[in-house]
C-alpha cells in the first residue's frame, strides 16, 4: 500500500497498468476511497498508466483537523502528481474529485490534457446547506446522515441490493473530520469562472437519478468549456462508476479514445 510523503499530507495512492502508458488519474467523491473505481480499472484500454488515490481524510490518507480549503485540496493533487512525476494526464474527477480536477486544470494546465467531469458542478450546493451538514454530522456523526446520503447516491433498484450495505459502510467508516473538512471545501468554492477559461477536452458524466449532483447542474458546468461534451447514463445516481460500470468505462473509453490514444 504505497504511501506519498508529501508537504502538507501523506496520501495512499494505488498505480495499475502500464508505468510507461498514458496517464489516468481518478479522484473519488466525498465519503468514498480509491475503491470507487474497481469496476472500471480493468474495462479500460492496455497501454494506461492509471492512479487512483484517497484524497485527504479519506481511505487510508492522512486526515488533518477540519476544515480544509480547496486550494489544500488542489495543493495535494498537484504535489502528488509531481511526486509521482505524472504531467499530460486525462484527471477523471466524481463529485468533489471533479471540482479539484476543474480546479488544477485551471491552475496547471501542464498537468491536465483532458478532464472528465462525472457528477460534479462548478459549485455544488449553497454554504447554509453545507453548513447545517456539518452541524448535523457534528451533533450524530455520519450514521446519523447516510440513509439520506445513500438515497441521493443511488437509484432505487440499487439501493435494494447486497452491494448497498457495502457502500454505506464505506460512508460511515470515513474519518469524520476528513469528511467535514471536505464539505467545507466544497461549501466555499464556486469555479464556475476559472472553469469558463479552460480550453481543453472536456466529457461531462451525469446520472439521471443523481440526488446530489442532477444531470442538469453537470450538464450547464460541461457546456461552460467550449467544444465539450456531456452524456447521461440512465439509472444511475451520484455514482454511475458503481451502478453502471460497463457503460460508464465505455463512455470513458471513447473519450480516451478521441483524445490521448
Amino acid at each position: 500500500m504505497p504511501m506519498a510523503t508529501l508537504d502538507k499530507v501523506h496520501l495512499h495512492w494505488h498505480e495499475d497498468g502500464d508505468p510507461s502508458g498514458v496517464p489516468v488519474v481518478f479522484a473519488n467523491s466525498l465519503g468514498t476511497d480509491l475503491r470507487l473505481w474497481d469496476k472500471i480499472v480493468p474495462r479500460l484500454p492496455a497501454g494506461l498508466r492509471i492512479i487512483r488515490f484517497d484524497k485527504r481524510g479519506h481511505g487510508l490518507s492522512f486526515c488533518p483537523p477540519a476544515p480544509y480549503r480547496m486550494d489544500d485540496l488542489v495543493d495535494d493533487t498537484e504535489a502528488l502528481l509531481t511526486h509521482l512525476g505524472v504531467k499530460d494526464c486525462v484527471l477523471v474527477g466524481l463529485s468533489i474529485g471533479g471540482m479539484i480536477g476543474q480546479a488544477l486544470a485551471a491552475r496547471r494546465p501542464d498537468l491536465v490534457r483532458a478532464l472528465v467531469l462525472s457528477n460534479t458542478a462548478a459549485k455544488m450546493g449553497e454554504a447554509g446547506m453545507w453548513q447545517d451538514r456539518i452541524d448535523s454530522i457534528r451533533a450524530g456523526g455520519i450514521e446519523a446522515l447516510a440513509d439520506a446520503i445513500l438515497d441521493r447516491w443511488f437509484a432505487a433498484a440499487f439501493l435494494k441490493t447486497p452491494e448497498a450495505e457495502a457502500w454505506r459502510n464505506m460512508l460511515t467508516r470515513t474519518p469524520v473530520e476528513g469528511y467535514l473538512g471536505c464539505c467545507a471545501a466544497i461549501a466555499g468554492t464556486d469555479l464556475s469562472g476559472t472553469t469558463a477559461t479552460l480550453r481543453l477536452p472536456v466529457l461531462g458524466i451525469g446520472g439521471s437519478d443523481d440526488g446530489a449532483s442532477p444531470p442538469d447542474l453537470v450538464r450547464a458546468t460541461t457546456a461552460l468549456v467550449p467544444g465539450a461534451r456531456f452524456v447521461e447514463i440512465e439509472d444511475a445516481g451520484h455514482l454511475p462508476c458503481v451502478e453502471q460500470p460497463a457503460l460508464f468505462a465505455g463512455h470513458l473509453t471513447a473519450f480516451l479514445k478521441e483524445t490521448v490514444l
